[in-house]
Parts: structure tokens; C-alpha cells; sequence
């Protein structure tokens, strides 16, 4: 009895250690799950390119004459980008002219940020449920297949199967070092009249294509630290 009360008496002691009501400074958190697209070919620009046209529009009266400014030293995924969005604003009913006059202009900035390498996924959490899931929603495809090892083979192959449908959404290899803000504004003169804020992932292998000119231009500079000897 004596012994049970001490482990108790511990027991609740820990667990009052664990939840201390005064800390120096807040308690880091993660966020909820969230999803987040990640850039791998010129047709996903092309998608947000058509996505973000939409969302300007609707916030624009019709037949709203634009004019797409296009930087000088733009990178390689804002001169193409700029270009699917003049085509998508087109498309969208907008009269885009080539000079700034008489329209409103339509700006693109990027931003670039990187993050350290290495950050942890979770992606796989619940798998197996969602695996288990499928394999019996396959199960009435091998129900009618023969006996034996042809429909054990059916039934493998389903699986895989399943298991490749359902971890399909999730981009492969970690998660990449590099993110890109891309800001979309319809602006006049005075005051921002439509804009749109989206966040991507960018592969890693690829950042140079999301780097203006100018930054990729910067000369890299190395300290190196030289020891003599006798």
C-alpha cells in the first residue's frame, strides 16, 4: 500500500513538473497540418498564373484595361510567369495593352526565402488506414478473379497500387530549402485596387530560375582561414 501511495505521490508530482503555469517565454508550437504546392514544371506556373488572373478579375469591373509591367532584371520564372499571366488576363475578358496609358498597371513581385535544409516531414502519418481503406475498396476488383496465387498476385498488385494512388499527392524528397512569395497587384496611381499573396515550394534543385539576375550576378566571397607553419 505504502508502495503504490509513493508511486502515485511521484506520478503526480511529474506530472505537475511537466505543466508548469509560469514560463519565461512563450512555448513554441507547431501550426496545424496544412498542404502547400510545390513548383516543379513551367505548366504549374502556368496553372497559378491562371489562378491569380482569376482572383484579380473578380475583384476588377469588366473589360478593366491593364497594362503588366515586366522588370528588367526579372528572373527566369518571372519573365515566364508575367508572360502566362498577360495571356490569362486575356483569356479572362481584360483588355492588355502594351504601353502603361490609360490602364491600370499590373505588377509581380517575388520573394525568394530560404529556409534551413532538412526540415522534417510527417506526410506518411495515418498511411496505413488510408492504405487499409483502399485495399478494401480494390477488394471487389479481385473478387471475381480465379483462386489461388493469380488472384493472391491480383490482389499484391492492387495493393501497390493503392499505395502508389493514395502517397501520389505528396512531392518527393524532403522539403525543399526554398519558398517563393509571389505578390500580384492591380494598382493606379494612388492605391492598390486588387491583390493576391501565394506561397510555393521550390525545388531545390531549380532556385537558380527563381533568382533575378541581378542576385544571381553577385560574386560569392569565401574567408578562408590560413595557418602558417615553421
Amino acid at each position: 500500500m505504502k508502495k503504490s501511495l509513493t508511486a502515485a505521490a511521484a506520478a503526480a508530482l511529474l506530472a505537475t513538473a511537466c505543466a508548469t503555469p509560469y514560463a519565461p517565454a512563450p512555448l513554441a508550437t507547431n501550426f496545424e497540418a496544412s498542404k502547400q504546392h510545390k513548383l516543379q514544371a513551367a505548366a504549374h506556373w502556368n496553372t497559378i498564373a491562371q489562378d491569380v488572373a482569376a482572383k484579380l478579375s473578380a475583384r476588377l469591373p469588366e473589360n478593366t484595361a491593364l497594362f503588366v509591367n515586366q522588370q528588367a532584371d526579372a528572373s527566369p520564372f518571372e519573365r515566364a510567369f508575367t508572360g502566362q499571366l498577360i495571356t490569362a488576363l486575356i483569356d479572362a475578358g481584360h483588355p492588355v495593352m502594351r504601353t502603361p496609358e490609360g490602364a491600370l498597371r499590373v505588377g509581380v513581385e517575388t520573394q525568394a526565402v530560404p529556409f534551413s535544409a532538412d526540415r522534417p516531414q510527417y506526410r506518411y502519418a495515418g498511411a496505413a488506414t488510408t492504405l487499409g481503406a483502399g485495399l478494401w475498396v480494390l477488394y471487389d476488383i479481385v473478387e471475381y478473379a480465379s483462386n489461388g496465387p493469380a488472384k493472391a498476385a491480383m490482389l499484391a498488385l492492387g495493393g501497390a497500387d493503392a499505395y502508389a494512388w493514395f502517397q501520389s499527392e505528396f512531392a518527393s524528397g524532403g522539403t525543399p530549402a526554398m519558398e517563393i512569395i509571389v505578390n500580384t497587384s492591380v494598382t493606379d496611381a494612388n492605391r492598390y485596387l486588387a491583390r493576391n499573396t501565394s506561397v510555393y515550394y521550390v525545388d531545390d534543385a531549380d532556385q537558380s530560375l527563381y533568382m533575378s539576375r541581378a542576385r544571381s550576378a553577385q560574386p560569392i566571397t569565401r574567408t578562408f582561414q590560413v595557418v602558417g607553419g615553421e
